[in-house]
């Protein structure tokens, strides 16, 4: 008797105790590190062509010399491509839930090196839209990578993880706009080198031809080092030859269940989306009006910018987030929560639209380009920041709310709908309204920023609809 209690008493403290907080499991580092460096091409390419997007758009001649009608044509050329993507990332995110995320991508990756060179090539407005609608089409990337992330993550790590998307957005934004304000017309910076009649032809073909090469060398990583996440392409062959069934044998309900679209919209996943969908509109309008603005002449209320000095400023804006991203923004989630994150970074919205006004007031009122606009461009930069630590926050609560992981490539495919659907809008709203705004004058050519922010302050109020923590998978 004394013997049992004696035993019982020495091994009653090896019994684990569950603790109220979960220790953070490492990060794959090596398969992370990958994926993110894939991600890099897309936005080095996308962001680009800002810098030249509207000289390019004045040189074709299609506004028949109206640079205030430069705002249609450039938003349309972005929104197009965001209708394709809004038609068939669902459907990319759908099928890598049956054949695998790699196949997906490395469809997706050479999809977009085809468009980039015939944006390169183009010549006409059509063939602008072509090759953006091509690259749209063929993209399924973001939802895909998100989606692998996700896979290669739980609740405890998800914040850092997630924190990398962003900082690689700031990163792309930093050496896109440099890349593509550098590169664009070489043959006027370096004659010597660029005197073939094929750049006069074709004056913005290179920064093309340099993302495409990065999008060539993210196929071949893919192909060679990129390990499947999806669980049922995964398992180890070795296992089902000692078993003598095939793998599909082996996890029949994840392999051969499809489960219904609309089941999968309830109340816990169509708010997270709706909240990307609006972020993604409220940012891209941003992102189009930014460099809108730069390009501008100043009596019509811009800032005058040439190519070169857009770039600049657009790579300060994304290397300065990508810094802050990358030091705080995890830190402050495991601080103050994801969904105050989101709701603090949303509410950003509303100053930062505020400041284009400013600007083009204080150029309006000082009649030149001064010390006083470089302030507020600062002051710009420090806004921009907070507000992109909302991706990382929304991306946790979104990859989060899929039930079960053999649906979160459906998921993460519907969110990219949203935002894509969103992202066709946004473009040709904010350029749109911008022209008319100024073409009219409306509320001082203002009206564009007034809207806007009228749509930050409905972002602040469906932000506050998220659940307070983010649900935990695991469990």
């Amino acid at each position: 008797m004394d013997t049992s209690n004696s035993h019982e008493i020495e091994t009653t403290p090896l019994i684990p105790v569950k603790s109220s907080k979960k220790l953070k499991t490492p990060l794959p580092k090596l398969q992370i590190g990958i994926l993110i460096s894939l991600h890099l091409a897309e936005p080095i390419a996308s962001t680009s062509i800002f810098p030249y997007i509207n000289q390019l758009i004045r040189e074709l001649g299609i506004t028949g010399g109206d640079d205030a009608a430069v705002g249609y044509y450039a938003g349309i050329i972005e929104s197009l491509f965001f209708v394709a993507q809004a038609l068939t990332v669902l459907r990319w995110g759908r099928l890598s839930d049956r054949i695998g995320r790699k196949p997906v991508l490395v469809i997706g990756l050479s999809g977009a090196c085809i468009s980039i060179l015939c944006f390169g090539l183009s010549t006409t407005f059509w063939s602008l839209v072509i090759s953006r609608c091509l690259c749209g089409l063929l993209n399924g990337n973001v939802g895909v990578m998100k989606t692998m992330m996700g896979e290669l993550t739980d609740s405890t790590n998800m914040a850092q993880a997630f924190a990398l998307f962003p900082i690689v957005w700031s990163i792309g934004g930093f050496i896109g706009p440099l890349m593509g304000g550098t590169l664009a017309r070489p043959q006027d910076r370096w004659p010597a080198l660029f005197a073939n009649a094929f750049w006069e032809r074709f004056p913005y073909f290179l920064p093309c031809a340099v993302a495409a090469c990065l999008f060539v060398l993210a196929v071949f990583i893919t192909s060679i080092f990129l390990e499947e996440t999806l669980p049922t392409k995964r398992r180890p062959k070795s296992t089902s030859a000692m078993l003598g069934i095939s793998s599909d044998e082996l996890l029949p309900q994840q392999s051969m269940a499809y489960t219904p679209l609309r089941s999968l919209l309830t109340p816990s996943v169509v708010i997270p989306i709706a909240n990307y969908a609006l972020l993604a509109l409220l940012d891209i309008s941003f992102r189009a009006l930014l460099p809108l603005l730069f390009s501008t002449p100043t009596h019509l209320g811009g800032l005058g910018f040439d190519p070169a000095t857009i770039g600049s400023w657009l790579a300060l804006f994304g290397i300065t987030s990508g810094i802050f991203q990358a030091l705080f923004f995890a830190r402050i989630v495991d601080w103050i929560g994801p969904k105050r994150v989101f709701c603090v970074s949303v509410s950003c919205y509303v100053p930062l639209m505020a400041m284009f006004p400013i600007m083009s007031w204080i150029v309006g009122a000082r009649g030149e380009v001064d010390h006083a606009i470089t302030f507020a461009l600062l002051c710009l930069t420090g806004m921009q920041l907070a507000c992109n630590m909302a991706f990382g926050a929304i991306f946790m609560f979104i990859t989060a709310s899929a039930p079960t992981n053999n649906v979160l490539g459906a998921i993460n495919g519907l969110g990219q709908t949203s935002a894509s659907a969103a992202r066709v809008v946004g473009p040709t709203l904010a350029t749109s309204l911008f022209a008319v705004s100024k073409e009219h004058n409306l509320l001082g050519g203002n009206a564009v920023f007034v809207v806007l922010i009228v749509l930050a302050g409905g972002l602040r109020w469906l932000a506050s609809q998220l659940p307070d923590e983010v649900q935990d998978r695991d469990e």
